[in-house]
């Protein structure tokens, strides 16, 4: 058997379709109810063996190099857990817009586990690198399956969904970086007036309604957000008014993302917006990764 010395592939970005946070868990985490969606917007991981310990590089500045970063913390995992001797260089390259409410670390660190778990020969099962997502984070599961999903608890609960009906997907990031955290620490439960029907979303799903599925689209994360960052809501207004079915902020922000039926209507959308934004994207749903 030949094992190569250097694996690479495509790690999709995430939308979220609906989100609803439950309740604050006494560990501080909250418990939460998404359906997530991979789309075709890709950084490209590569990762090559070396002498010595990880390292890690990329095409831009914008995400830490060091300790810090989840993909480096997933090769530290592997290798801790499976005394790896050999070293790692992974490379970065982003195509997907940091801190933005895309999963961009998530989906890194899923494809770095996939492919250190190839290039180290590791042979685990799908459940021990699931098992392996869950200690990186809430969102790497889902990563590391892809697709559409109905995800619960943390967001590592996952239970897998038919794709939803082929359509464009317009992804707007303002500039703006949000943290996570500090969504999370302004939500405040008992405030929350809209909550999204996740049954009725899943049903949708099932019955390829695109149209349903846009408009009980609903993200409770919101409330905290477009607090601090108006604009957010001005944004899905312009998506509403220039033809997406339904428009929605994705994550903890502050990408903001519109559904549309057709080409024409989302392009007529793209080229009123992207002078509002600072990146912009049309892009597909992604389906179930192929090994998962």
């Amino acid at each position: 058997m030949i094992v190569l010395n250097l694996q690479t592939g495509r790690a999709a970005a995430k939308i979220n379709l609906a989100i609803d946070v439950l309740r604050k868990r006494p560990d501080g985490y909250h418990d939460v109810k998404m359906i997530m969606q991979s789309v075709e917007l890709y950084d490209t991981v590569t990762v090559k063996a070396v002498k010595g310990d990880i390292k890690v590089t990329s095409n831009t500045g914008g995400i830490p190099l060091g300790k810090e970063n989840i993909a480096y913390k997933a090769a530290e995992y592997l290798k801790l857990k499976y005394n790896v001797k050999e070293g790692v260089q992974i490379n970065i390259d982003k195509a997907i817009p940091v801190a933005a409410g895309l999963a961009g670390g998530s989906t890194d660190a899923a494809l770095t586990l996939k492919l250190l778990n190839k290039l180290w020969n590791l042979r685990l099962s799908v459940n021990e690198i699931f098992e392996a997502g869950k200690k990186l984070g809430s969102d790497v599961p889902f990563c590391i399956q892809g697709g559409t999903a109905l995800a619960e608890g943390l967001g590592e609960k996952l239970t897998l969904l038919p794709g939803i009906p082929d359509c464009l997907i317009l992804l707007a990031k303002p500039a703006l970086s949000i943290s996570t955290k500090e969504v999370y620490e302004g939500l405040i439960l008992e405030d929350v007036k809209e909550r999204p029907d996740i049954m009725s979303i899943i049903k949708h799903i099932n019955e390829r309604n695109l149209e349903g599925i846009a408009a009980n689209m609903c993200n409770v994360l919101e409330t905290s957000t477009i607090k601090k960052y108006p604009q957010i809501e001005d944004l899905k207004k312009k998506f509403r008014e220039h033809g997406a079915l339904g428009s929605m902020m994705s994550g903890s922000g502050p990408t903001v993302f519109g559904l549309f039926r057709d080409a024409e209507s989302a392009y007529n959308a793209y080229d009123y917006i992207k002078g509002m934004v600072s990146e912009i994207f049309v892009v597909k749903p992604g389906n179930r990764n192929r090994d998962f």
